[in-house]
């Protein structure tokens, strides 16, 4: 058995391959540069680009489950060439894809529900990596910017959305089913960043901005303006599902998902 993994040296993907490796299961990792991948030793790494269809039959050849990504091109793009795609993963013999889906479905979930293929979606709700924006003040003790200081989030360690993916991809019972996958707390920019400040020792320097120097900060960072307007309506009005906890990491894995405390104590040293 062949997997698959797209988006290998993703946050995702990394966890992802590495899982899958150390299960000793038979890995290939599909990137656009494989001389700079850096994955595990035993991991069949091959170029691939999802927007350019004509080097993915190399990269199926004998692959039995994928995880597939939702985005191509520059700056997360949607995958535009879904059904082309969905259609090259059916003909090389592919039998199961796990797919890691935003906030709303796309085109890809819905060629894969269309596939034929077994399907399970993978929904997590913000990615406790996200915390590595605020790593360049930490390191210069400089306050970090807290907009949408008391919005809380159920916000997911990436390994655990990795290892939902692998139970997915590795075992029978998950064709057909959409998973959102949250972390065991909700909690608030202000209260992660108390746990960051435990992780690493000291206290962080921190400043809780209004809306409209959010929507700043935003734009300065290169956003198009409905991307921004949208980071703005969840920051102010999050989604239920986005502040909700479940124990979908538990139910599908066996075990309870990491914490914050847990990922902050991994990446100290990102801070320092």
């Amino acid at each position: 058995m062949t997997i698959l993994v797209t988006g290998a040296t993703g946050t995702v993907g990394r966890h992802l391959v590495g899982q899958l490796v150390h299960g000793g299961h038979e890995v290939r990792a599909m990137t656009r540069d494989p001389l700079r991948a850096k994955l595990p030793e035993g991991v069949q790494v091959v170029a691939g680009d999802l927007t350019r269809p004509e080097t993915l039959p190399a990269a199926l050849d004998g692959v039995t489950a994928m995880h597939l990504i939702t985005f191509g091109g520059e700056g997360y793009a949607p995958l535009e060439n879904a059904e082309q795609v969905l259609g090259l993963i059916k003909k090389a013999g592919v039998r199961r894809v796990t797919v890691l889906t935003g906030f709303e479905p796309g085109p890809v979930e819905a060629a894969a529900e269309n596939s034929g293929l077994e399907w399970t979606h993978l929904q997590p709700v913000e990615f406790m990596s996200n915390m590595l924006e605020w790593a360049p003040s930490v390191r210069e003790d400089r306050p970090v910017s807290l907009p949408f200081a008391h919005c809380p989030s159920a916000m997911v360690h990436e390994a655990d959305i990795a290892a939902v993916a692998a139970a997915a991809l590795l075992e029978d019972g998950h064709d057909g089913s959409a998973y959102t996958i949250t972390g065991p707390q909700s909690l608030t920019p202000v209260e992660t960043a108390r746990l960051l400040s435990e992780a690493l020792g000291r206290p962080l320097k921190t400043i809780e901005v209004g809306v409209e120097e959010a929507r700043r900060e935003l734009r300065e960072s290169g956003l198009a303006e409905d991307e921004v307007e949208a980071l703005v309506r969840l920051g102010t009005n999050p989604p239920e599902r986005a502040r909700t906890v479940l124990p979908t990491v538990e139910q599908v894995t066996g075990r309870p998902a990491r914490t914050f405390a847990q990922w902050a104590a991994e990446h100290v040293d990102a801070f320092r």
